[in-house]
């Protein structure tokens, strides 16, 4: 199972535009929770606590304790918004989580041992990471961090598809519902052909040509 992870918010009662911009002048996030059957509520986090939270993969794919005013929510990180080029979160939006509900969520893939397969060490070889993350559907108890992807077997011109993912119990890769069309292809391990440069046409082959076409023209 998954580590969760806190998040401390405070509500508020200031909505609108104005109300969002004085909260980003005082270093706080906007943002909504909403879901489960229950009404939504405004909410603002600490910027820091966002943009920190936010350079972890488990910020967007992991269900977070939620702490608004002492009252701890079971959440996914639904929607963000982010500032063009600032180091800044303009908004969030957070689902709250049925835990007897099965959840939908985008879950990292991680890659394992491709220095140590024989296609990382066989020259000429391009190994392709086609997919980073799967949508998968589960219990939230069961929802994982990310998916390991273990390629210490692959070898050169081998494909990894999404069925060969091991998956943790109670986990379903939502595409392979889809039919056979969908389980495609993960990682590739492409052989990569040189193409032999052309050889330097020998010294004099082409001075005939020229004296030629200066015969040509007498």
């Amino acid at each position: 199972m998954a580590q969760t992870h806190e998040i401390k918010a405070q509500s508020r009662t200031d909505e609108g535009k104005g109300a969002s911009r004085r909260l980003r002048h005082a270093d706080f996030v906007p943002a909504v929770v909403y879901g489960a059957g229950q009404a939504p509520q405004s909410i603002q986090i600490e910027h820091n606590t966002i943009l920190l939270a936010a350079k972890h993969e488990w910020f967007f794919s992991s269900i977070l304790d939620l702490n608004v005013d002492g009252k701890v929510q079971k959440v996914l990180v639904r929607d963000w918004q982010k500032h063009p080029f600032k180091q800044q979160m303009l908004h969030m939006d957070f689902l709250r989580i049925n835990e007897n509900e099965a959840v939908r969520v985008n879950v990292p893939l991680h890659f394992l041992n491709q220095e140590k397969s024989p296609a990382g060490k066989t020259s000429g070889v391009v190994i392709s990471h086609n997919l980073t993350e799967v949508e998968v559907s589960c219990l939230p108890k069961n929802l994982p961090e990310f998916l390991e992807v273990d390629l210490s077997d692959l070898n050169p011109g081998e494909i990894v598809h999404l069925s060969q993912i091991k998956l943790p119990a109670g986990v379903e890769i939502l595409a392979l519902h889809l039919g056979a069309d969908h389980d495609i292809a993960v990682v590739t391990a492409n052989t990569v052909k040189e193409e032999a440069e052309a050889a330097p046409a020998a010294e004099g082959e082409a001075a005939p040509a020229a004296d030629a076409s200066k015969d040509a023209k007498k």
